[in-house]
């Protein structure tokens, strides 16, 4: 497939909730994790509080979302200025190919570079062998290993 101008990476609108959540629902099941429905309702108000610097970005086709990027901004004892998280990426499967993925990380970098964050930077699984491909064209790959603990 070739990229398509059509397409342009806005922010979220509550209206959005509707074509939001079934990607939200195919992201879990992709990662093999179930998130109560608590955390999905709070994670969708997180977007709209202003208090909150968690944001969603979504890639649209006229009317019709195909995807969505979910990032935040924190401090962090390595640098001055905040850095920015890519937490969650999914693009709908049947419209991969269009450079939609490369268009919402590059969205979250510019607004990363607009509030002058340190870094900008994510994670994904080591089996997750088709966004590498994709990540691996945009972004280096420092070699760091997550670990985590259960709380």
């Amino acid at each position: 497939m070739s990229q398509s101008p059509n397409i342009i990476i806005t922010s979220v609108k509550p209206e959005d909730y509707t074509q939001w959540l079934p990607y939200w629902l195919s992201y879990q099941e992709f990662y093999k994790a179930q998130l109560a429905d608590e955390v999905t309702a709070a994670t969708w108000k997180r977007f709209f509080d202003e208090n909150v610097p968690v944001y969603c970005a979504v890639a649209r086709e006229g009317e019709k979302i195909l995807g969505f990027a979910h990032y935040l901004f924190h401090d962090s004892t390595w640098g001055i200025n905040n850095f920015c998280y890519l937490e969650d990426l999914f693009v709908d499967p049947a419209t991969r190919g269009k450079h939609i993925g490369k268009k919402l990380i590059q969205y979250v970098k510019e607004k990363a570079q607009a509030k002058n964050s340190d870094r900008f930077y994510w994670h994904t699984q080591e089996s997750n062998k088709v966004a590498q491909r994709l990540y691996n064209w945009v972004a280096e790959e420092p070699g760091v290993i997550e670990y985590r603990m259960t709380l």
